[in-house]
């Protein structure tokens, strides 16, 4: 599973970093990032909660 941030869309609500902290994290222009190339097997669940959670559906799986 791979996941991305689409950056026009983020509006740094921090949802996705709270839920899977392994997999987001916040950018240089203080919005959220995907920091693997590919989601761990074990995370997957959790990454896909924060698919799910984000207000502005900015977070794809790719």
């Amino acid at each position: 599973m791979r996941v991305a941030v689409d950056q026009d869309l983020c509006i740094s609500c921090g949802a996705c970093i709270d839920t899977c902290p392994e997999v987001f994290d916040w950018n240089s222009d203080d919005k959220a990032q995907a920091t693997v190339s590919e989601v761990p097997a074990e995370l997957e669940d959790q990454a896909h909660e924060a698919v799910e959670n984000c207000p502005t559906n900015a977070i794809k799986e790719e």
